[in-house]
């Protein structure tokens, strides 16, 4: 959703049998969910439930999402853009290159 729809009344809806509520086909459509099978976290704040969409991530992965490993993830993009980086053609070049202090460049 954009921040001009945020806030923004998508009408009003009805709590159906065994608690279900229908989220219409525009708030389905500027968020881009699926009609059925998204994951939400629900969040009551205020008197408000707040259902805000999740992505679940399988246990496998897990530990490339975590804080720490996104952490280093960004700081490997900024090197990266800013040319800290070293080319090499082979695992021997590489080390060549840092036992010399040539770091050859981009």
């Amino acid at each position: 959703m954009t921040n001009k729809q945020l806030g923004k009344s998508f009408g009003i809806v009805q709590m159906k049998r065994r608690s279900s509520i229908t989220i219409g086909k525009e708030v389905r459509k500027a968020l881009n969910l699926a009609d059925e099978g998204d994951v939400f976290e629900m969040i009551v704040e205020d008197g408000r439930i707040i259902l805000e969409p999740k992505k679940l991530v399988p246990a496998d992965q897990a530990w490339y999402w975590s804080e720490e490993w996104q952490a280093g993830e960004r700081e490997a993009r900024e090197d990266i853009a800013s040319g800290r980086v070293i080319r090499a053609r082979s695992v021997e070049e590489l080390m060549e290159k840092l036992n010399s202090g040539d770091e050859g460049g981009v």
